[in-house]
């Protein structure tokens, strides 16, 4: 059997794989590389997500491609917007003809000897294997299982006589015409369905445990208008990206800095829209601080119109149990309900549960620490593409594409046929990856890599301390040991 030998493999056809793609088309136009993609089409998260109101949480100038303009005059991108912008950067580019669809990568295993990555691939329809061999492997499949999401179980469940759906598998042309809805959950998905789904149904109640902190910003931004006057598209958005950045970079910083501050800021802004005589501190007050956990948005203030006009009710309780028409609270308190959506988060999945091996050992990702935010200690020549947590995930992922171009062209300057990030010692000090607290973070830390307690194995969090550490610093440094066969 003829084995494709390709100079590098990117796993995942989503927001990062195109940006990882468009960089190595650029920057190492030299390399021949392949995107292994599992699904029919290209998008990741935006092609997969199909819910009620799904949108982007952060702006769409700092979210989307430095290379790709976003033209829309929405600051605040929809799901389909999104999906049709990253169609159109892989379209504009050639990026779509490398791409290789319905294949799952089953293994991936290094070998020192050849220095290539050995990756078996799986047709998804026919169940067919095929192998390819890569001096390189892009991780660009994300961080969180397309198959199933994190529902817990709840007392009686089977008793509910309605529907009880989950957001990351949204029936197509799903009809809420005069149904009660119960939204349960506080995170950015939860309350991005409920005022959209408040649009379709009688009524959406979203039940929660405990409170989120929420700001509102404006769906459309006055000035990209005006610059648009002045500038071309390519200028606006890379002084829009910028205007992102700093922004996402600041309110983040002030908030861990100031949280008490941070906190009265965002709760007096509910109170303004919501009005005096809300319970604020029951509905909208967590027991931590701002970006302990992440804080999520809404454009125009949505969710609180909505709950002024009548149409969302939240409810800070506990669930009991399910009953044949709704749920029981802890309470006592019964919800009535024809439709329950359990918007209960994701379940982490590093590398979507391909099998990694190194030299015939299997690598468990959890007990390795990240190099740079983006290669794994004593794992050669791959590349681990994981975003912000606190800030859009691409700006990140940018960063890596761009070092990891460096890095090609660093080796092939230089002749090296791989290089691996090496601890400096065995002892080193261990920190979480993602300094938040929320629940599919805690629920999978131990398969989540670690941190380290300084350059070039601390995770900043921070664009600008990236950016030096990723675009700036020398490639070759005591932890990156390179390497030539024989």
């Amino acid at each position: 059997m003829t084995i494709d030998q390709l100079d590098a493999v990117i796993i995942g056809a989503g927001i990062s794989g195109v940006n990882a793609a468009y960089d190595l088309q650029t920057k190492c136009p030299q390399c021949r590389y392949t995107i292994i993609e599992s699904r029919e089409s290209l998008g990741g998260t935006w092609d997969l997500f199909k819910y009620p109101g799904i949108r982007s949480d952060t702006d769409m100038y700092s979210l989307g491609y430095r290379f790709k303009p976003w033209t829309s005059t929405k600051a605040i991108g929809s799901g389909s917007d999104i999906l049709n912008y990253l169609r159109s950067a892989a379209r504009s580019h050639d990026i779509d003809k490398h791409i290789r669809f319905q294949r799952r990568v089953i293994s991936a295993s290094w070998c020192s000897t050849r220095a290539r990555w050995d990756i078996v691939i799986q047709c998804v329809k026919s169940g067919d294997t095929e192998r390819l061999a890569a001096r390189f492997l892009f991780a660009c499949n994300g961080y969180y299982s397309y198959k199933e999401g994190y529902t817990p179980v709840f007392p009686n469940q089977d008793m509910f006589s309605g529907d009880i759906l989950h957001p990351q598998f949204w029936p197509a042309d799903y009809s809420l015409a005069g149904k009660k809805v119960v939204v349960i959950g506080s995170g950015a998905t939860a309350i991005t369905l409920a005022p959209a789904m408040a649009r379709q149904s009688a009524k959406v109640t979203v039940l929660q445990r405990s409170p989120t902190y929420i700001v509102s910003q404006p769906e459309q931004s006055f000035l990209p208008k005006i610059l648009t006057l002045l500038l071309p598209d390519n200028g606006v958005h890379a002084l829009m990206r910028m205007v992102g950045i700093l922004k996402q970079t600041s309110f983040y910083l002030v908030a861990k800095r100031f949280p008490k501050l941070v906190k009265s800021v965002l709760l007096h802004d509910i109170r303004r829209r919501l009005g005096k005589d809300y319970p604020v501190e029951k509905h909208f007050t967590p027991s931590y601080e701002p970006w302990d956990q992440r804080v999520c948005v809404v454009p125009n203030g949505d969710l609180f119109s909505a709950i002024k006009a009548g149409e969302v009710t939240m409810v800070t309780d506990h669930i009991a149990g399910f009953e044949s028409g709704g749920i029981r609270l802890k309470s006592g308190k019964i919800i009535v309900a024809d439709v329950i959506v359990t918007a209960t988060g994701l379940k982490m999945e590093m590398l979507s549960g391909m099998d990694l091996a190194v030299d015939g050992k299997k690598v468990e990702i959890g007990k390795h620490f990240l190099y740079r935010g983006g290669m794994l200690d004593s794992v050669p020549n791959a590349i681990f593409y994981i975003g912000y947590p606190n800030a859009s995930w691409t700006l990140k992922t940018d960063l890596l594409g761009r070092f990891a171009c460096r890095l090609i062209n660093y080796m092939r300057k230089e002749r090296f046929d791989y290089c691996t990030p090496v601890l400096p010692n065995n002892s080193m000090n261990q920190n979480p990856l993602m300094s938040l607290s929320s629940g599919y973070i805690v629920r999978a830390i131990d398969s989540i890599p670690k941190a380290g307690p300084k350059s070039p194995w601390r995770t900043s969090q921070n664009y600008f301390r990236d950016y030096i550490e990723l675009r700036l610093k020398s490639i070759n440094n005591n932890d990156l040991k390179f390497f030539r066969k024989n």
